[in-house]
């Protein structure tokens, strides 16, 4: 092989780090991308978290728009933002719960008391407020991986046929209220 040309493949590697380190300067690292913005929601078949009996289907949210809130107990920050979440809920906000449990980890076979974590969840709302129309169990983390759920609390907000439009990572306060949600809320009521 040519000497200019292998004298000239650094060059190339110098010019493509920088080009990848300068993007990075300007992305914001707050703000995680989804590859499902646009997508409609993902199939799935899940428990009622507080009525084990009660199954909840992808189908069952179409119609109305709504928020699907990622959150647990254990999560601090969910439950700051409980009480703003109430608020919406009462201001006509359709808000459904995606419980994430963190301590439950089925590849070990931890047993699993479902009563205690539903009175824990109970006795959180009714201290905290409860924004949810109902809440999802998915212990399995099969819908929060199909989302691309990092943690909690995350919040998607998805339109009356399924799709998702907005993805949010963090909490919802007002601030972030109306500098993204409400715009689009407002173009979905119109």
């Amino acid at each position: 092989m040519n000497k200019k040309l292998l004298g000239f493949i650094p060059f190339l590697i110098f010019i493509f780090l920088c080009v990848f380190l300068y993007q990075g300067l300007f992305g914001n690292p707050r703000e995680l991308q989804t590859g499902r913005i646009g997508q409609t929601m993902p199939s799935f078949v899940l428990p009622d978290l507080m009525d084990g009996s009660k199954q909840w289907r992808d189908t069952d949210l179409k119609g109305d728009v709504y928020l699907l809130n990622v959150w647990g107990t254990w999560c601090p920050t969910c439950i700051a933002e409980l009480g703003y979440l109430t608020e919406l809920r009462e201001r006509g906000v359709r808000i459904i719960g995606l419980y994430y449990e963190q301590a439950y980890d089925p590849d070990f076979g931890d047993e699993f008391d479902i009563n205690a974590l539903r009175n824990e969840v109970q006795n959180m709302l009714d201290r905290a407020g409860n924004p949810y129309q109902f809440n999802i169990l998915d212990l399995d983390r099969t819908l929060a991986l199909d989302l691309g759920v990092s943690g909690a609390p995350e919040t998607f907000l998805v339109d009356a046929n399924g799709t998702i439009l907005l993805h949010h990572t963090g909490d919802i306060n007002p601030r972030v209220w109306r500098a993204k949600f409400a715009p689009v809320m407002q173009e979905l009521s119109e």
